[in-house]
């Protein structure tokens, strides 16, 4: 009994890192000003748009297997960003932006009936105009049990808020499989990311992008205590995406 007492308090006291870190780690960071009046071509246009549209799309942060009619998650997580900083477009568009860029999020997810999820994610980077929302439907074909594991599809809907000359906006699907042991949900899924994006009140800078990119992921949810959840996740697209979420629900 001791030693399980011990990984709780473990668990605790590194959730607890995790939440005072965010703050100060997006405050020292993310001083970055994205403007897009400055002149840049569409190749670099479209590509600042898909590590953006990538930064900003919406992350699964969860296994396949549904929260189930009253289950519920709310946390916060922490997504570093590993954009091309030494490319043109971002020295021209965001001069002095980070290799690693910090994304905090309030994450919400809650279970519904039929095997569906529902959940929204707002963020606000430190020092910075980027600003987002999204939200996500998820249901789960097969909700998994002790011998078969669960499997869910998802779609997704990001936007860009607060950047003054730049819409841009994505939309996800992906499929996941997932398969709980003991306290721990290993998960991995594939998915696509269509980003739509263009710079707008800039008529001599007449600029748009429409790609899709795919995007799998691995990830593993681990639940030390019944109201306490930790979920680390990496996504696997044009860039790299790493984040780490805490959770209280059930």
């Amino acid at each position: 009994m001791s030693a399980l007492i011990r990984r709780y308090f473990f668990w605790i006291g590194l959730g607890f890192v995790f939440f005072t870190s965010v703050p100060s780690i997006s405050a020292f960071n993310a001083d970055i000003i994205l403007n897009t009046t400055t002149a840049i071509g569409q190749p670099g246009f479209d590509d600042f748009s898909e590590e953006l549209g990538l930064a900003i799309a919406y992350l699964p942060l969860s296994p396949a297997e549904p929260l189930g009619i009253l289950g519920f998650d709310v946390g916060i997580e922490l997504t570093a960003v590993d954009i091309k900083q030494d490319s043109s477009y971002w020295q021209e568009i965001a001069p002095g932006a980070p290799g690693l860029i910090p994304l905090p999020k309030i994450h919400v997810q809650k279970g519904l009936p039929f095997g569906i999820d529902v959940g929204v994610i707002y963020s606000q980077v430190s020092n910075s105009n980027i600003e987002m929302i999204g939200g996500e439907v998820k249901k789960a074909f097969l909700t998994g049990n002790v011998l078969v594991p669960a499997i869910a599809v998802r779609a997704s809907y990001t936007k860009l808020l607060g950047v003054d000359n730049l819409e841009l906006e994505t939309v996800g699907a992906d499929i996941s499989i997932s398969k709980g042991i003991l306290f721990i949900t290993p998960y991995a899924g594939y998915g696509q990311v269509w980003i739509k994006s263009k710079i707008v009140g800039l008529p001599l800078l007449n600029l748009e992008s429409s790609v899709s990119i795919p995007k799998p992921f691995i990830g593993v949810k681990i639940s030390p205590l019944p109201i306490l959840n930790i979920v680390a996740e990496a996504d696997f697209g044009k860039i790299p995406l790493y984040t780490a979420r805490i959770n209280i629900g059930f």
